[in-house]
């Protein structure tokens, strides 16, 4: 039956499915199997988020799709679009394991300890085994079993066969034993041993096998699941940062609704204290705001009337006026955790090698414990001893670290990530980060702030002081719109105060402004605007013109009454942070290269402040992509730090894209991480922590495949015993998951 609605059923291109039913990397690799096996769809199944990623042609519906996972199988859903904490808590996966976990090592603990001690085994201790085990067998290890007879109706083997076939075995072996052998004689005593000794086998109880293996392994299975929902916890913190409610301004009044009320335009209030309800544009008010759950910046950001703010944000300061430009899945919040999602969903070259080995490790593992029956058989050695080792075999080779080890990393890492302001769009991009050596970053917006700011004033000899020459231009400056005036008007408030008003504002296109301020005629802009006045720079002005100019400043003149009193230079200013972030690029085995389409006086301006020695200047939008493609074409591997449209193909060139979050949507939809923070400090940040990933990655599956090399052929030769072997499966997978965990304490 289908688990979607009609409404539901229509031509997609991509969609994500929820798969409910996998125990194991075989599992997921048998769905993905058998959704490519549609014409033209590519899919990718992860088996630690339980999530398919499908691009299909148009043509191909969801119902087609559902239809094959469960021809499969398993069963698919659509998941919700927005999951919430409460979904979550009802949808626990771990609720039901840890009771069949509870119940069963209750169960367990005395049968393994009587099978163990042969000072426990009283007068029919062995009875009292069985009627503990049966419960364990049967009602605990049920999820195992109906998913073997669920594969086996499919033609398939997955991990679950191995744990089903291994218990089932040995709890009928030692039923055998009791009601036809010599095992259910009262005063029997069974002593625990290592190794496999000949025998008949019709006194030799496993029913410390069947129910400790059970338990080992639920509790194998509930750790995976525990650790997973924990390795999530940063999408679904994402998800709860949000406000759950909002005061609107409708009607001149104020009014509290939720969330999902609020509309793109609507004007909303936010008191000290309080969240940004969504992102916005501040209309009222001046407050300091506190970003750094989206940002990991520690310093409140100052904001006043015209400034953009993040929804999820809160409040520092004073109360807010916010005129809303995004909600919903539109937010900054909204898209960093559907970014986060997009990356936990992916799979890298690593995890794909190892979902191909367990796809058909399992079969052979089958084929050995069958061999492994055979072999100790024919060599004379009993059924108790060929029975032990087959078992042990199919115990010992149960694939789970192996499914988990590229998963639980990605999950931990990309979550780790997204709280620093990180967003790393897929597990692809990790192993990107291990050749790069090279990186470019463009300079407007990356290395500089992408802004104006006032950076000098240079008055005449003799005449008028630096604070009424910026109050004077400032205010003129600020009737303008123009970049240069506004870096002008705010360096001024920022030195001076409150600036005057101004009357008779005139804007001369291409020279600058004109205009009365507190009875002064003031002009402000280039020199050609003064000479019309006849008002030329005086020599020691016009030198200090030709200087700011000569360091890649924008100069503009001022005067006033008749007279030239000033030459004001503004620039785009390096970011604080920037020339510690390219040492530390620089420590990381990195090349800096400057990439800008500024003339090469201001490129090589910033790059001397920042330590970069290499410079590309002048360079065309259209030209970036090639610059990038030259220096591939020089055997390096290049990563590309960019912000604007302009750089967008360059990102998708390089072979590992950075945009700032500040940038524009192209930017980031090219690139293959985000930097939330807009700040290049973050750039060195993000290729240690997708390196780091990418060495758990690689440690998990090393000691993954180690484990099972080396295990295989201790159990084939009967030196393990069963119960040793499911415990030692457990363990493997809970170094796997551990091993992941230490990501999370990346800083």
């Amino acid at each position: 039956m289908s688990t979607l609605t009609a409404q539901s059923v229509a031509p997609v291109t991509d969609v994500e499915l929820s798969i409910v039913g996998m125990t194991c990397a075989s599992c997921a690799n048998r769905i993905e199997r058998k959704l490519n096996k549609l014409e033209g769809v590519s899919a990718t199944v992860n088996y630690a988020t339980e999530k398919a990623r499908v691009h299909a042609p148009d043509g191909i519906d969801t119902a087609t799709l559902v239809a094959q996972v469960e021809a499969a199988g398993y069963t698919a859903v659509l998941p919700k679009a927005e999951p919430t904490t409460q979904d979550a808590a009802e949808h626990d996966p771990t609720t039901q394991l840890r009771n069949r976990l509870l119940v069963s090592a209750t169960l367990a603990v005395p049968v393994v300890a009587m099978a163990m001690i042969p000072a426990l085994q009283f007068t029919y201790w062995q009875w009292i085994s069985l009627t503990l085990a049966w419960p364990v067998v049967t009602w605990a290890a049920l999820p195992f079993h109906k998913a073997a007879l669920r594969n086996l109706r499919h033609g398939a083997a997955t991990m679950d066969t191995l744990i089903s076939l291994g218990v089932v075995a040995a709890f009928l072996w030692s039923l055998y034993a009791l009601l036809f052998g010599t095992a259910g004689v009262p005063g029997m005593v069974h002593p625990f041993e290592l190794t496999i000794e000949p025998s008949d086998g019709a006194g030799n109880l496993y029913l410390e096998v069947a129910a400790g293996v059970t338990t080992f392994i639920l509790a194998g299975r509930y750790f995976e699941a525990r650790s997973k929902r924990l390795a999530g916890a940063a999408l679904r913190a994402l998800l709860e940062l949000g406000a759950k409610e909002v005061t609107v301004l409708r009607g001149g009044t104020e009014r509290t609704v939720p969330i999902a009320e609020l509309v793109v335009g609507d004007r909303f209030v936010v008191r000290p204290g309080e969240k940004v309800a969504t992102d916005g544009v501040v209309e009222e008010g001046a407050s300091a705001v506190d970003v750094s759950m989206i940002t990991g910046e520690s310093v409140p950001v100052e904001v006043r009337s015209g400034d953009a703010v993040v929804g999820a944000t809160v409040n520092a300061g004073g109360r807010l006026v916010v005129r809303a430009t995004r909600v919903g899945a539109d937010t900054q919040l909204a898209q960093m955790a559907a970014l986060v999602e997009e990356a936990q969903n992916g799979k890298a070259d690593v995890q794909r090698l190892a979902d191909r080995i367990s796809g058909v490790f399992v079969p052979i593992v089958i084929a050995l414990s069958a061999v492994t029956l055979a072999f100790w058989l024919g060599t004379g050695n009993g059924v108790a001893a060929a029975f032990t080792a087959a078992v042990a075999v199919l115990i010992i080779a149960c694939p789970c670290a192996l499914g988990l080890a590229t998963p639980t990393a990605l999950l931990v890492g990309t979550g780790r990530g997204a709280q620093l302001g990180i967003l790393i769009k897929g597990p692809e991009v990790l192993e990107s980060t291990r050749k790069v050596d090279t990186v470019v970053l463009d300079k407007t917006g990356t290395v500089t702030t992408g802004r104006m700011t006032l950076v000098d004033v240079h008055v005449a000899d003799g005449g008028a002081a630096t604070g009424e020459v910026l109050r004077l231009a400032g205010a003129l400056e600020s009737a303008s719109e123009h970049p240069i005036a506004a870096a002008v008007a705010e360096g001024a408030r920022a030195r001076v105060g409150e600036l005057p008003g101004v009357s008779d504002f005139m804007n001369v296109e291409g020279l600058g402004v004109q205009g009365v301020v507190d009875g002064h005629a003031v002009l402000v802009g280039r020199p050609a605007l003064l000479e019309r006045w006849s008002q030329s720079l005086t020599p020691a002005l016009a030198a200090a013109h030709a200087a700011a100019q000569e360091q890649g400043h924008t100069a503009i003149a001022v005067a006033w009454d008749g007279e030239p009193r000033a030459v004001i230079a503004v620039a785009d200013t390096v970011k604080p942070t920037s020339a510690d972030a390219i040492a530390r690029l620089r420590a990381l085995g990195l090349t800096p290269v400057l990439l800008t389409g500024d003339n090469a006086v201001v490129a090589r301006r910033v790059a001397d402040e920042v330590g970069i020695t290499e410079v590309h200047a002048e360079v065309l939008p259209s030209d970036k992509v090639d610059v990038v493609a030259q220096l591939q074409a020089e055997g390096k591997v290049v990563a590309m730090v960019g912000d604007g449209v302009n750089d967008a193909a360059a990102l998708a060139k390089a072979d590992l894209g950075l945009a700032m979050g500040t940038g524009t949507d192209v930017a980031i939809e090219a690139s293959d991480i985000t930097l939330v923070r807009g700040d290049l400090d973050a750039a060195p940040e993000a290729i240690r922590l997708a390196r780091r990933t990418l060495a758990v990655i690689k440690g998990n599956l090393f000691w993954a495949f180690a484990y099972n090399v080396a295990a295989l052929p201790l159990a084939a030769a009967g030196l393990l015993n069963p119960m040793l072997a499911g415990a030692a499966m457990a363990l493997s997978s809970a170094f796997v998951v551990a091993n992941s965990q230490r990501l999370r304490a990346f800083k």
